[in-house]
């Protein structure tokens, strides 16, 4: 999870983490907590994610799945 990499899409498309929190159904510390890798975002809120802010497939990738595989 690049925490860092989502914090900006969110701030680029002029959100913010309270906003999309409301829009997903989640209190914000529930959204932090995912945020934080401290919970997994669940597939539905990835892909809620991705049409929200009009991610590309790769985008998610980096944001969602970046842990490197050896």
């Amino acid at each position: 999870m690049n925490s860092n990499l989502l914090k900006s899409v969110i701030v680029k498309h002029g959100d913010t983490q309270e906003k999309l929190a409301e829009a997903m159904g989640l209190a914000v510390s529930a959204l932090n907590l995912r945020i934080n890798g401290h919970i997994e975002f669940r597939r539905n809120e990835i892909n809620f994610i991705k049409n929200r802010y009009h991610l590309s497939g790769n985008e998610v990738d980096e944001i969602f799945f970046d842990e490197l595989v050896s």
